[in-house]
């Protein structure tokens, strides 16, 4: 097994730069001469002629900038990777796909400018499967090489797990923020829906699709967070929260191994003080997998259209089974899933309020 998991916790590293006590020419230099090493063996990016010398020139153009570290931003000189589903002035957006670029292209995504605004520097893009769907890239898993890096957000996940950057933006759908984080020993942090603005990205399914990010540890995300989310409000709580386990069905989905290592986590939690309530809910869970699926695959449908019309032959064959599984999917189903969404959303509001 090759390890070459080592994240950069991006709070330190953020403070250490603001305050000179970490040269910030220095630190993308490191950083460059390890994406240069390990880069080869992970493909969490996307190849850049002139990597280097464009994060240098950015460096000293915030150098000049802001020489009173008093008046530095918060994110002074973090580079920062972006899934190639963002679109990012200067670089094209492929959403990991064959498809030409220029289909994509528009205004810089939101959440990558409130970034930059924050004093951060791109560091580039990374993999995406395509479409964010489950065509995987080539991304190797920094813990072990021989293992994937989970998806859809493969690149930013093992990019930080390996230490090219502190953060990186993702998307989620279903899974592709918290599972590649699991996956890579990294924290993947997901808001509600809604929290960050997607203007600027290529969508998967456009009811469900929201941005993440992904840095180190928690103390990480606690910085980037109000940044990117609309309404951030700090809340401090005078107790451990009681956290919820939706027992039954749907975790009868995992893997004996998974639930295994399930079962663990939650007992250091219960070591931990947390008090862990399991609940019963999702006794339908087969009917929400039904509906999800139609939600995702019609949807996903609808945004290809257009594209799928003209470049079928581009696509991967698991992007387009759930292409082709969406067209069939009429506007009354598609309504219906919809319903059901807010439904399933609802009831476990009512569940979380009932179990404190």
């Amino acid at each position: 097994m090759t390890c070459l998991f080592l994240p950069v916790p991006l709070s330190a590293t953020a403070h250490a730069l603001r305050s000179n006590q970490l040269d910030l020419l220095a630190f993308i230099e490191d950083t460059c001469k390890r994406i240069d090493a390990l880069e080869p063996h992970i493909h969490a990016l996307l190849p850049e002629a002139g990597r280097r010398a464009r994060l240098i020139s950015e460096a000293k153009a915030l150098q000049e900038r802001f020489p009173d570290p008093s008046t530095r931003p918060t994110l002074y000189g973090i580079p920062f990777g972006v899934k190639d589903l963002f679109n990012v002035d200067g670089f094209p957006t492929h959403a990991g796909s064959q498809l030409p670029a220029h289909l994509f292209a528009g205004p810089e995504a939101a959440c990558v400018s409130a970034l930059l605004t924050a004093g951060a520097v791109i560091l580039g893009k990374t993999v995406s499967t395509e479409f964010a769907w489950f065509e995987p890239g080539p991304t190797r898993n920094p813990c072990n090489l021989a293992h994937t890096p989970g998806g859809s957000s493969s690149g930013s996940a093992a990019a930080v797990a390996a230490g090219f950057c502190p953060l990186a933006l993702g998307t989620q759908t279903v899974g592709s923020v918290i599972r590649p984080a699991a996956f890579c020993g990294v924290v993947g942090f997901k808001p509600s829906y809604g929290r960050i603005s997607t203007d600027g990205m290529v969508f998967c399914s456009p009811s469900l699709d929201t941005i993440g990010f992904f840095t180190a540890d928690v103390a990480g995300i606690a910085l980037v967070a109000p940044l990117l989310c609309r309404g951030w409000q700090t809340v401090k709580t005078h107790a451990l929260p009681v956290l919820g386990v939706p027992d039954g069905p749907y975790l009868a989905q995992a893997s004996p191994e998974g639930l295994a290592a399930f079962e663990k986590q939650l007992s250091m939690l219960e070591q931990a003080g947390y008090t862990v309530r399991r609940i019963k809910a999702m006794s339908d869970i087969d009917t929400i997998n039904q509906r999800d699926r139609q939600l995702v695959f019609a949807e996903m449908a609808q945004v290809h259209a257009s594209w799928f019309a003209e470049y079928e032959t581009l696509y991967r064959p698991r992007t387009v089974a759930a292409i082709r599984e969406g067209q069939q999917v009429d506007t009354e189903v598609l309504a219906t899933a919809r319903t059901a969404r807010a439904l399933v959303r609802a009831k476990f509001q009512v569940l979380m309020s009932q179990n404190a």
